[in-house]
């Protein structure tokens, strides 16, 4: 395996694991299971501890692609940059629910308002992901980059994406 299918393999992880996460912190809070919460405070360290390996084949993965037709090296930064953000507010996200699962297994006072600050971080996480997500497959799949023009097969006539004419 090269460097662009272990970025492959591994980018899904962080993105899916905060998603699991903060289904079951919603569940927790609307069911008042502190066990729930501790549960999706533990995914979020899981989340974050994932975003590593797939932050550190970044680099692999476009040296392995960076020749390829076809490739443009705009989207391959514009990836770069969004995943920095996505990885520091994973990281973000992955320390104050280890510090909500601290103070809740401690039953500190101030546990039960940190479950409303893990899950705006969460969802701020989950913009990010999106992002790093749909900027990553933006390098290699034309057809869900905004404003491209996509051939119709019939001579060379185009049109542009979502245009109902």
């Amino acid at each position: 395996m090269n460097g662009a299918h272990w970025h492959l393999v591994l980018n899904h992880l962080p993105i899916i694991i905060p998603m699991a996460g903060l289904i079951l912190l919603m569940i927790a809070i609307f069911s008042k299971n502190l066990e729930y919460s501790r549960a999706a405070y533990l995914l979020f360290v899981v989340g974050a501890l994932a975003t590593l390996p797939a932050f550190l084949t970044g680099e692999g993965a476009e040296e392995t692609i960076e020749g390829l037709n076809g490739i443009d090296e705009a989207f391959i930064h514009r990836h770069e940059e969004a995943a920095e953000l996505f990885s520091f507010t994973n990281y973000a996200l992955g320390l104050v629910a280890l510090i909500a699962f601290w103070a809740s297994y401690f039953r500190q006072q101030w546990s039960q308002y940190m479950k409303y600050l893990v899950l705006m971080l969460a969802l701020v996480v989950l913009y990010t992901a999106k992002q790093a997500g749909t900027t990553g497959g933006e390098i290699r799949h034309t057809e869900i980059r905004d404003n491209t023009v996509v051939g119709t097969g019939n001579g060379g006539e185009s049109h542009e994406e979502g245009d109902d004419d």
